[in-house]
């Protein structure tokens, strides 16, 4: 079992900046691709962005591109989403999941075994 905790959601003006953490209790962290998911109010959830285990790849949705950025540091079990640029419309609930290395597609989240219980995110215009 991996129990995922996030931190760092807060209220920013539009243009500011947040970096979330996920911690991660899995002695094997290292071997899950972590992902992170919002979900805005009256919305479906949505991909947002994926790393896999070593840190090298990376993937984006189009809307968050050159914005937001995901890492992870293995050595204390965290992932993070540092947030530049927010705008009214990145306002959501974010979420971090994990998910077996081995997966066909981290944008999809039945793809992810594992969730956090998520971190408001409100940015005012």
């Amino acid at each position: 079992q991996v129990q995922l905790v996030e931190s760092g959601g807060g209220l920013v003006q539009a243009g500011g900046s947040l970096r979330l953490s996920c911690a991660a209790s899995a002695p094997t962290f290292s071997s899950y691709a972590m992902g992170w998911f919002r979900q805005a109010p009256g919305k479906e959830r949505a991909f947002v962005a994926a790393i896999l285990w070593g840190g090298l790849s990376t993937y984006y949705a189009e809307s968050v591109k050159g914005r937001l950025t995901i890492s992870r540091d293995n050595a204390k079990n965290t992932v993070y989403l540092q947030m530049n640029s927010l705008k009214p419309e990145d306002t959501a609930v974010y979420y971090c999941a994990a998910a077996s290395s081995w997966v066909s597609d981290l944008t999809q989240e039945y793809e992810y075994k594992y969730w956090g219980q998520g971190t408001q995110v409100t940015v005012s215009s």
